[in-house]
Formats: C-alpha cells, sequence, structure tokens
C-alpha cells in the first residue's frame, strides 16, 4: 500500500506547484492535455455507441493524429528552440479536429466545439495577440467552410448557418486574451512588489546584522523582551551574565532561579524586584544595583531599563541594559578604607599637638607667643574636624549642635585668621560685616565653612587681587558672600564644583595644592543648617560663593 500512496503524493505535488515553475516541456504537454483527454473521452463514447464511426478512416486519422501530438509534446526539446515554437500545436490541433469532424459526421456533430482548447491555448499564451484572435475566429471557419466548398454545396444559407461557432470561438479568444492580459498585469505588479519585498528583506536582514555585531562588540549585556517576558533579544555580553547567574546544577533555569543578590552580596533578590521582572511590568529605571553570581565570580551590575510602545501607546515589551561596575565598587570601597585609615592616623598626632597647646596656654604666655598659639591651637581644632568630617562623609553623617552665635566676629575671626596667607599672596583680603549679627547655628561647622571658602579665594587668586567677605541679615537668613578677582571657573567646572575629590581643569594644569573636600564638606554642613550654597563664576575675572542660613 505505501508505494501507491507515495506514488499519488508524489502526483499531487506536481500538481500543486506554479504552472510557470514547470519546465517548457511540461508547459507544453499540460496545455495539450484537456483536448487529449477528451479525445479518449469521445473515442469511448463513438466506440460504445457509434462503433461504425470507428472504422472511418478520417476519425481513426483524427485519433491517431491526437496521439501523435501528444507524442510531439514531449519528444521535441521545446527548449532548445526558439521559444514560441511550441504554438505550432495548437494549429495543428485545428487540422485535426477538422479530420475528426469529418469522419465523425454521423455520430458527434459537436466535435467542432473541441476547438476551443487551441483557441484557449493560443490566447493564453500571451503571444501574438492579434494573430491569435484572427486565428481564434478563422480557424474554426475553415474547419466548417473547407469542406463545404471541397464539396461544391456552397450557398449563402450554408456558409451563414456555420458562422455561429467562429463567432463564439471569436468571443472566448477575446475573454481569455483580456483575462490573460489582466493577470500578466497584475503579475508584472505582484513581481515589482516582490522585488521589492525582497530588497527591503535584504535590507532588513543587513541591518539585523549590522545591530547585531554592534550589540556584540559594547561591553554592556543587552537584552530586550516583549510583553509576555520573551526574550527577543540577547548580545553576547549578556548571554555571558545570563551564563554567570546560573546555578551550576541547573541548564536553563527560569527568574526565580537565578543567582541575583541585593547590595549586601547574600540576600536574593525577591523575583518580583528583580531587573528583567520590572522591566516586563512596564517600570523605567536607572542604575538599579544588584550582584550576579556567587562566590568569587560575583560581579556587581547596574541595570536600566526603557519601556518599548506600539505607535497607539500599547507597551510592547521593555530594553534592559545590564553594566558591569565590579571595578568600580571595589575602588570605592577601597577608597572608604583608605580616607578611614588616613584619618584615625591623623587623629593621634592632632591630638597630641593640641594637648600640648593647651598646656602651652596654661602657663599664661605673653600677648607675642599667645595669639599664635590660639592659631596653633583653631587649626589644629580645624584640622581635627576635618579629619572628623572625612569619617563622617565616608557614612554619609555629619553631627551638627546649634547655639546661639555671634556670626559677625566668626567672619572676622576667620578672615583674621588667613590675613598673613593673604599677605603672602599680595591679596587685599576685607571684611564687610554689621557690628553684631546672631544665629542659632554650630559655631565652630560654620567657621569651618567660611575658612573654606577664605582660603580657596586666596588659594585660587595666585596673582593677587581681591577678597571680600561680606554678611548681612536677608530675609531671616544670614547671607554671606565669599568673592575674589582669581583665575575663575568654567560652566562645566561649576556644574561639578561640589563633588568630592573634584579640582577644575584649570586648577589640574596647576602646581595649587589640594584635594577637592573643602567645597563638598561646607555644602554638606550649610545644608545640614537647612541652608544652601552656590557659586556665580566667569573663568579669568573671578568667583563668587554665597552660602545662606536660617538665623
Amino acid at each position: 500500500m505505501s508505494e501507491p500512496v507515495t506514488w499519488a503524493t508524489g502526483r499531487l505535488r506536481f500538481f500543486r506547484r506554479p504552472f510557470h515553475e514547470y519546465r517548457l516541456t511540461d508547459r507544453v504537454a499540460l496545455s495539450q492535455m484537456p483536448l487529449f483527454v477528451t479525445t479518449l473521452l469521445a473515442a469511448v463514447l463513438v466506440s460504445a455507441f457509434f462503433p461504425g464511426s470507428m472504422d472511418n478512416p478520417l476519425f481513426v486519422v483524427f485519433l491517431f493524429s491526437q496521439l501523435a501530438i501528444m507524442v510531439l509534446c514531449y519528444v521535441v526539446p521545446w527548449d532548445r528552440l526558439p521559444h514560441t515554437t511550441f504554438l505550432v500545436i495548437p494549429l495543428l490541433d485545428f487540422i485535426s479536429i477538422a479530420v475528426g469532424r469529418e469522419g465523425s459526421q454521423e455520430s458527434l456533430t459537436g466535435i467542432s466545439l473541441l476547438a476551443v482548447f487551441p483557441v484557449i491555448w493560443l490566447c493564453a499564451s500571451g503571444y501574438y495577440v492579434r494573430v491569435s484572435l484572427w486565428l481564434s475566429f478563422i480557424m474554426p471557419l475553415a474547419i466548417i467552410w473547407t469542406p463545404i466548398f471541397m464539396r461544391g454545396d456552397v450557398s449563402g444559407p450554408n456558409l451563414a448557418r456555420s458562422l455561429l461557432l467562429p463567432v463564439m470561438m471569436l468571443g472566448i479568444g477575446v475573454s481569455v486574451t483580456m483575462l490573460t492580459l489582466s493577470l500578466r498585469r497584475q503579475q508584472r505588479i505582484l513581481e515589482e512588489k516582490d522585488a521589492q519585498l525582497q530588497s527591503s528583506l535584504l535590507s532588513t536582514r543587513r541591518q539585523e546584522a549590522l545591530l547585531n555585531s554592534v550589540l556584540d562588540t559594547v561591553h554592556l549585556g543587552v537584552l530586550a523582551v516583549d510583553a509576555d517576558g520573551h526574550d527577543i533579544l540577547m548580545n553576547r555580553k549578556q548571554r555571558a551574565n545570563h551564563e554567570l547567574a546560573r546555578p551550576k546544577d541547573v541548564d536553563d533555569p527560569n527568574e526565580s532561579q537565578l543567582l541575583v543578590f541585593a547590595a549586601d552580596r547574600t540576600t536574593l533578590v525577591p523575583v518580583a524586584e528583580r531587573p528583567v521582572r520590572r522591566a516586563v511590568l512596564g517600570e523605567t529605571f536607572t542604575d538599579y544595583l544588584v550582584w550576579l553570581g556567587a562566590g568569587k565570580e560575583q560581579r556587581a551590575i547596574t541595570t536600566s531599563a526603557r519601556a518599548m510602545k506600539d505607535p497607539d501607546g500599547t507597551f510592547a515589551g521593555s530594553v534592559i541594559v545590564f553594566s558591569d561596575v565590579t571595578d568600580l565598587v571595589d575602588a570605592l570601597a577601597a577608597k572608604d578604607e583608605f580616607v578611614s585609615s588616613v584619618s584615625h592616623e591623623f587623629r593621634t598626632p592632632l591630638t597630641s599637638i593640641l594637648g600640648y597647646v593647651e598646656l602651652l596656654l596654661e602657663d599664661d604666655p605673653g600677648k607675642d607667643q599667645l595669639d599664635p598659639l590660639n592659631i596653633i591651637k583653631r587649626n589644629s581644632e580645624r584640622l581635627l574636624t576635618l579629619v572628623s568630617d572625612l569619617l563622617a562623609s565616608r557614612n554619609g553623617e555629619l553631627i551638627m549642635t546649634p547655639h546661639a552665635v555671634d556670626v559677625a566676629e566668626l567672619v572676622r575671626a576667620s578672615v583674621s585668621a588667613a590675613m598673613p596667607r593673604a599677605d603672602a599672596s599680595r591679596v587685599a583680603l576685607t571684611a564687610e560685616t554689621p557690628a553684631r549679627l546672631e544665629a542659632h547655628v554650630d559655631g565652630p561647622r560654620i567657621s569651618q565653612v567660611l575658612d573654606n571658602l577664605v582660603s580657596n579665594a586666596i588659594k585660587y587668586s595666585p596673582d593677587g587681587g581681591n577678597v571680600v567677605v561680606s554678611l548681612q541679615h536677608d530675609d531671616g537668613h544670614v547671607a554671606c558672600r565669599v568673592s575674589d578677582t582669581g583665575m575663575g571657573m568654567s560652566a562645566d567646572d561649576q556644574a561639578h564644583v561640589f563633588a568630592k575629590f573634584f579640582r577644575t581643569s584649570n586648577v589640574r594644569r596647576t602646581a595649587i595644592p589640594g584635594v577637592g573636600l573643602g567645597l563638598p564638606i561646607s555644602k554638606a554642613i550649610v545644608e545640614a543648617h537647612g541652608g544652601t550654597i552656590q557659586v556665580e563664576s566667569q573663568l579669568g575675572q573671578g568667583t563668587t560663593f554665597t552660602f545662606r542660613v536660617p538665623v
């Protein structure tokens, strides 16, 4: 049973192919096949009901001519001949049908209708349209008129009665021609659209290949998911991240099985809070830190997600970017450890200095020694406070102890302490303050801010200039302004001037010492008082720092 089924399946597949995909010989044979099959059926009918016609030589010639024409369809190498040579077959069909009509006049009077098959073939071929239409009329007419002329039975009624078949064939030819031309136009349009689609597909594939190459080149993990959470794009780096988070004993883990830890590196992040899950829910976030993997291979990863939406605004998925920041996290930890160690090391000698200064002050020194000792004590205390601030900034804490303080006196004291350095730098340092201005603030901390701002104003006026420290009461606030005529800074530097360890581009090109902690600490002190600090500067013209704290 398997062989017939296979044969039948093969035949069905053969006839399912588009006609134009067959080789030329098969197309010629398929075009002749309807007439050949109809001829065989006619032979069966004639032999069954009109056996006498089978003895008519003309009818026998008709049958054998159809068989011969069918054989010609297969044996002639049509693809080696001029392309339209195969149109000789329908012309031979007309001759064969004419012979068959004469041989079956007494049995099958309608055999002339077989001319419809070559008419359809000629007109459907699409070649020589006008000639084919003329032949669609002339050849059926010749099939009928030729015997009339040969028998000498020419008369108006005989000739007129035979016009119906040629006219009908011409109508069929016209209809087939119009249908063929319409189909060809549609085919050309479809071929053009197909060419455009193929070109667009090729362009899309090239863009896809380019995108994949770019994504595999960047040192960031990129993952795109659809609205249902299914992966639609994952680059090389993200595949490595996924492998890092995969448990060793699980080949294809789901989201809940991946090793994704919180900032403490030991607590698994709940599934609902994991980056991919949050992105699938439509969240948008930036720099969400997680740890992937376990043991020595564990890596710190910051994740960011942006939602994708259809033109109608419907959520279509999300793109998640994974950035390995392990080295940065380790560097920050090392920096904090260094700051902590250095701060602790500074405390011991500073405490010793302050102890000896206090002993000297208890011995009732003379006027010429008292002022220098007070300055040593004050700056040692300031340095000790700075060390404490380093530790506090590492932990994100600053302790304030507000009390009633004469801020005007703090300003004058800061200016007085900085005067020797100003003179050495050829800077004219002046203070513009009221006689007294009290506020509820932490006096030592505000002094620290003043000392930082005044010291910077002098330091960054290396070629001399003017530094003015002004103080005033402003709408329930103490407003202090420190202005200099020094080197100034660019707009980009102003945007980062309060960042830890930041130094402006101008300063980095000079030998002016500093670590970039004075301004961040000053900002933290002012904000801890509920105040604000601002900077205004022009490159090469000077800088003004203004801080305001509530009275």
